[in-house]
């Protein structure tokens, strides 16, 4: 396993190094290492059971301050679930899915709990809404280990945060919560890919920040990940025209190009939050 694990290492980051055997959590680590996003699946239903228990074992993931602020809601009704879909047309796996569920950030339930006690809610600024968003967020990364355990694939789709307005009224959603991401869910349809992550010594650091020789190892990675992973197309050719090397920095600086969800603070703010 020890020898797996250091290959697992190697095809996600491009190295290797040492380290002890696991005395125990060895397929836990390959799973994280090994994981991808899966967008094929096949037809077969889940327990509804079983997704229950995946649910039950990610809202158990840590919670800032015990306050629990992590919802998840479940789309099952068809028509819902084509409301959804509809919204982002690039992605039928969001149709295709055997499950689908919205993990949502709820600073509601807080506020309520408030009133019942006839205490002030005197932390109204950003902290609310950020504690809230970071719950959701650990919830859905534990939801996604926890399936993946179970030989399921998962696809997060925060695409939904492009049209947060139209998920709010379809999902009923009240003020103080707002939408984190969708999730597809399903028994993957064929392998999945591991796509190559930026150098360890680009995103691990110690005791300082450090991003020295940041161009050199970014060029770097920009040729390993097309010689292993290639972007199938360039985006927006016809304004930036065709990259001789179209690396992942390419292709994330043509992504942040172009305005992305400017109105979702505003959005925010219509749900009740204050964020100074």
């Amino acid at each position: 396993m020890r020898e797996d694990l250091a290959d697992l290492v190697e095809t996600r980051f491009g190295e290797r190094f040492a380290f002890p055997e696991p005395k125990a959590g060895a397929a836990t680590l390959a799973g994280l290492l090994g994981r991808a996003s899966c967008r094929k699946y096949r037809a077969d239903p889940i327990d509804r059971g079983l997704l229950r228990l995946l649910c039950a074992a990610a809202l158990s993931a840590p919670s800032k301050s015990d306050l629990q602020q992590a919802d998840i809601l479940e789309v099952t009704d068809p028509l819902l679930r084509t409301a959804i879909a509809d919204l982002v047309p690039g992605m039928p796996w969001v149709r295709e899915a055997p499950a689908f569920l919205v993990f949502l950030a709820d600073n509601r339930r807080q506020r309520r709990i408030a009133e019942l006690r006839g205490k002030p809610f005197a932390n109204d600024h950003l902290d609310a809404f950020f504690n809230a968003v970071v719950d959701a967020a650990i919830v859905l990364s534990a939801f996604t280990i926890a399936a993946e355990a179970v030989g399921l694939g998962t696809c997060a789709i925060s695409v939904l945060r492009n049209r947060p307005e139209e998920v709010s009224e379809l999902l009923a959603l009240p003020d103080h919560v707002v939408p984190l991401a969708g999730m597809c869910v399903g028994w993957p349809a064929a392998k999945t890919e591991i796509g190559p992550r930026l150098p360890l010594s680009v995103t691990l650091h110690e005791n300082r920040f450090d991003e020295s020789g940041l161009v050199s190892k970014i060029e770097a990675y920009d040729r390993r990940r097309a010689a292993i992973r290639p972007y199938p197309r360039q985006r927006a050719p016809e304004r930036w025209g065709l990259a001789e090397l179209y690396g992942w920095s390419e292709e994330k600086a043509r992504h942040y190009a172009e305005p992305q969800r400017s109105d979702f603070g505003a959005f925010v703010r219509r749900k009740g939050f204050r964020l100074d």
